[in-house]
């Protein structure tokens, strides 16, 4: 197979997984992060069970690591890079980590579900990598890139703002102010 074709059907790929991720937002509000939202999802993107299932082998585990993918897509997406660079260190993180949010203000509630499952201990390890995957994305788009960085600050870095995250869209869950004023004081 061709580069060209391997590129086109990964393509694909994403795009199907995509489909039937947002589908499952709107289930998930209800009927939570289950076999049963996957099959919903799956049906009403368009594809039968078995689809469904080679897309997310795991099920809804899979369907959750796929969560974390899709919003970090669309977090780099609403954000000019143009813009970043000529702002503050502080001042990119706290635009990613809004638009991070933003991408998912319309799917609060299969949010909550979604914090809900990852808070579980026995899914800390599969949380802790989606979550270091975003810290990675944020920080990459902010102008650190992991390759060039070496020691603590990494590290240290990381961490810090993986507690900013996690702390700041725990009180997006709660925050019932309009247009999630609360939620952006807090993070600044």
């Amino acid at each position: 197979m061709s580069d060209a074709a391997t590129s086109d059907a990964m393509t694909m790929r994403i795009a199907q997984k995509d489909s039937i991720l947002e589908a499952a937002l709107v289930h998930a509000a209800f009927d939570g992060w289950s076999r049963r939202t996957l099959l919903q999802a799956a049906d009403d993107a368009g594809f039968d069970a078995v689809a469904a299932r080679r897309l997310f082998p795991r099920g809804s585990d899979d369907l959750l690591a796929w969560l974390g993918d899709w919003a970090d897509r669309r977090m780099l997406e609403r954000v000019d890079a143009d813009t970043l660079e000529r702002i503050s260190v502080r001042q990119r993180i706290t635009s990613l980590v809004r638009a991070r949010i933003e991408v998912l203000e319309d799917h609060k509630e299969a949010m909550r579900r979604a914090a809900l499952i990852r808070g579980n201990p026995a899914n800390l390890g599969s949380a802790g990598k989606a979550l270091w995957s975003t810290v990675d994305r944020i920080w990459e788009a902010a102008g650190f890139p992991a390759a060039g960085e070496k020691g603590l600050s990494r590290y240290s870095r990381r961490a810090t703002l993986a507690t900013v995250l996690v702390s700041t869209v725990l009180y997006w869950l709660e925050d019932i102010s309009p247009d999630n004023e609360e939620t952006w004081s807090f993070l600044d």
